[in-house]
């Protein structure tokens, strides 16, 4: 197991370097197009926000693996330790829940977009850039099951031992 996830975060970390040296180079020949040839190419900036919104994404998944995702702790920071614990696997249940939540209803949007032919610009389907939600969402949410997981045997553990 311990395998399979090493793998999952080296593709992950991998994809986020590649779409961003991809956006760095795209961004740069579009500059240049535009400063030497008087225009840019049609599809780089179109593309480049798609771009963005997969960066943003992964960028979010990749935080939440390693719980460095933004939080509002302020009650978290004044509980004491067991309490603490307790509010983690709290707070790590409802982020699955919205994660899970807006997953859900980004698959219909994305099927939607399939149904109806939506283009993203040009020619190309708007749907498989728009997979990244329901994926990155999906996995935020197990992400965060685990980690509520992980803390509950932590604070049955804690409170196991001092009882």
């Amino acid at each position: 197991m311990k395998k399979l996830l090493t793998a999952l975060h080296r593709a992950e970390d991998t994809v986020l370097v590649l779409l961003l040296l991809t956006m760095i180079t795209l961004a740069g020949f579009d500059i240049l197009a535009r400063l030497l040839f008087g225009g840019g190419v049609l599809w780089i900036s179109p593309f480049l926000r798609v771009m963005v919104l997969w960066v943003g994404l992964f960028g979010a998944l990749i935080a939440t693996r390693s719980r460095e995702h933004i939080t509002i702790d302020l009650i978290n920071r004044m509980a004491p330790v067991p309490v603490k614990r307790w509010l983690s696997v709290l707070t790590q249940s409802f982020a699955a829940f919205i994660c899970g939540v807006i997953a859900w209803h980004s698959v219909e949007f994305v099927q939607m977009a399939y149904e109806y032919g939506d283009k993203a610009y040009g020619q190309v389907p708007a749907w498989p850039l728009q997979i990244i939600i329901p994926l990155s969402f999906g996995l935020m949410a197990v992400r965060f099951i685990l980690q509520a997981g992980a803390d509950l045997t932590g604070a049955v553990k804690t409170e196991g031992q001092s009882a």
